[in-house]
């Protein structure tokens, strides 16, 4: 790959580490999402060879063939992408230095408007693709493939940054049209539970029962804005694919706040706006509170889909963990989530 990434904005495998997670502004009334309105043209990804495999022919938007049989896109969609940031404040630099953080957590949310219904797909960090790159003068140096969370790195740290995450993220789903993006930053996190007070959740796993005994595998531990970060950012970077342990916590998490969300607003139709308000200093967005507030009714009267990740298999890469995407599968859930079989 080209020699413009700064090496010390890697995740290197040696050292412990705090990173972000991906919760964020999960609607006030669900799970799920907001962003920045911002429409994206039609784009077409040139099918992977396991795709090609499998029978899948276009792109994720129009009509497609897949193992003999015809499917339209479906147009009642709308497909939000949110980004975790690895900072706590937004970095002030230009595309090509490659030092405006990293997407180190993202969840694309697709919100059926018709049906009222959401899904929530996550997106490993350390997803391999192609990725756009610059070269320090800002002009582009092509696609490269490298993992996903650097597509963020040579914008602007601002909405350039989030563009090029989103093409990143929409090539890897074959050209997938994508509404919106939303990205928050670190000390975003505790606004959220601040919002609801506080929210149980059943600990998935044991990555954090090491350093914290209270978050062994299979407890009810209550999340408070003090140990949110601990819970949903903490991860060892000693220990291989630790990023996928996390990132089942941070499932448990949007999960536990989604329930008390919705619950805080149906006592208080308010609520949507004031945690809109709230989250506005931490992210990057041109979502207007109205825009949010509508997305969040609908969000709360509707239902939320089984949710699900990215296939692929997690392997240690030369100097840092990589997550190799099962192109095939990735292709079926797409066709599953986003597609209607043709009559």
């Amino acid at each position: 790959m080209p020699d413009t990434i700064n090496s010390n904005n890697r995740k290197k495998k040696k050292q412990q580490k705090w990173l972000i997670p991906a919760i964020i502004l999960v609607i006030a009334a669900a799970a799920a999402a907001f962003l920045v309105l911002r429409a994206l043209g039609e784009k077409e990804r040139e099918t992977g060879e396991g795709a090609a495999q499998g029978g899948g022919q276009g792109s994720s938007s129009g009509t497609v063939m897949w193992e003999g049989r015809e499917y339209t896109y479906n147009d009642h969609l709308s497909n939000y992408l949110l980004i975790g940031v690895d900072n706590r404040e937004p970095v002030e630099t230009s595309v090509g230095r490659a030092d405006a953080g990293q997407a180190d957590a993202l969840y694309l949310v697709s919100w059926d408007r018709v049906e009222n219904t959401l899904t929530m797909i996550t997106i490993p960090r350390d997803s391999m693709t192609n990725i756009e790159t610059f070269l320090p003068s800002g002009e582009s140096a092509g696609m490269t493939r490298d993992h996903i969370s650097l597509s963020y790195a040579f914008g602007d740290g601002g909405h350039e940054s989030c563009r090029l995450t989103e093409e990143a993220v929409s090539n890897l789903f074959y050209g997938l049209p994508i509404q919106a993006y939303c990205a928050i930053n670190m000390d975003g996190l505790k606004v959220l539970t601040e919002s609801v007070g506080s929210v149980t959740v059943t600990v998935p796993n044991d990555s954090l029962a090491a350093q914290y005994p209270e978050f062994q595998a299979g407890a009810q531990a209550v999340i408070t804005p003090e140990n949110t970060e601990t819970f949903v950012r903490y991860r060892d970077i000693n220990v291989s694919q630790s990023a996928l342990a996390r990132t089942e916590r941070q499932q448990a998490f949007i999960t536990a706040f989604g329930e008390a969300a919705r619950a805080r607003f149906a006592q208080d139709p308010g609520y949507a706006a004031d945690l809109y308000l709230s989250l506005e200093p931490y992210m990057v967005t041109s979502m207007s509170t109205d825009q949010f507030v509508d997305l969040a009714e609908s969000a709360a009267q509707g239902r939320t889909n089984e949710g699900w990740t990215v296939p692929g298999e997690g392997v240690e890469g030369v100097a840092y963990d990589e997550y190799n995407v099962d192109d095939q599968a990735l292709y079926a859930k797409i066709i599953e989530t986003f597609y209607k079989e043709a009559e």
